[in-house]
């Protein structure tokens, strides 16, 4: 895969950890300073997070099942069912094929909260394991399709970052609806010197995660005092 435009001595920020970080590979940048984001068109849109297509945050697995049998036409037999033992969260995984039209197939993940149970999290993400036949050039296409509609949708500005370098790629959107649910877009890769003194980016997947709370997950913890 070749090497695309982003640099890290363009743009600087930080993306809050979220607990899908085995899926998505999501790692936290501490200290980097906000870049401004790009001119977000006004919209009459408001931005509202509730989940992804017929899947609702709040729904239990039979409820999730049968929204991913409803949007995608997929039986059980389709659905991969694993645990995050370290957040002792349940998830659900399925191939979906043009998700995004032209964008090649997807795996689209469904994650249930550790104490209420109900969905809190929904994943979608691009690469080489989801589809041998994605690009690099596809992976960023399918990037700037994201993020245009995203800069359209009606989030508030104050909540928006984008076009920012993260410790494993590019944040080319994080907003929040009024209630704090959260979008981010990331464009994963490896950099590396383009031999003018810039860190050019090369793609090596997309991940798009539509979360409750990015920031204080429904996932195990120790309590404090325990140990």
């Amino acid at each position: 895969m070749s090497a695309c435009c982003f640099s890290t001595t363009k743009f600087r920020a930080s993306l809050g950890v979220v607990a899908l970080t085995a899926i998505m590979g999501l790692a936290p940048t501490l200290g980097l300073a906000q870049a401004a984001p790009a001119a977000i068109t006004e919209a009459a849109a408001v931005a509202s997070v509730a989940g992804f297509r017929s899947a609702q945050f709040g729904m239990d697995e039979a409820a999730v099942r049968a929204a991913i049998a409803a949007d995608f036409g997929k039986s059980d037999d389709d659905i991969t069912v694993s645990e995050n033992v370290i957040e002792r969260t349940k998830l659900l995984s399925v191939k979906v094929p043009d998700l995004l039209e032209g964008g090649g197939t997807a795996q689209v993940s469904y994650i249930f909260g550790y104490k209420s149970k109900g969905l809190i999290q929904v994943g979608a993400s691009w690469n080489s394991e989801t589809d041998p036949a994605i690009t690099d050039a596809m992976l960023v296409a399918n990037g700037d399709v994201l993020t245009s509609h995203f800069l359209t949708a009606g989030y508030p500005a104050e909540s928006v970052k984008t076009g920012t370098v993260v410790a494993n790629g590019v944040l080319l959107f994080r907003g929040s609806d009024a209630e704090g649910h959260t979008s981010i877009l990331l464009l994963q890769g490896t950099f590396q010197d383009d031999g003018k003194g810039n860190n050019a980016l090369t793609p090596t997947g997309l991940a798009l995660l539509y979360s409750v709370n990015p920031d204080q997950p429904d996932i195990f913890r120790i309590k404090d005092g325990n140990f």
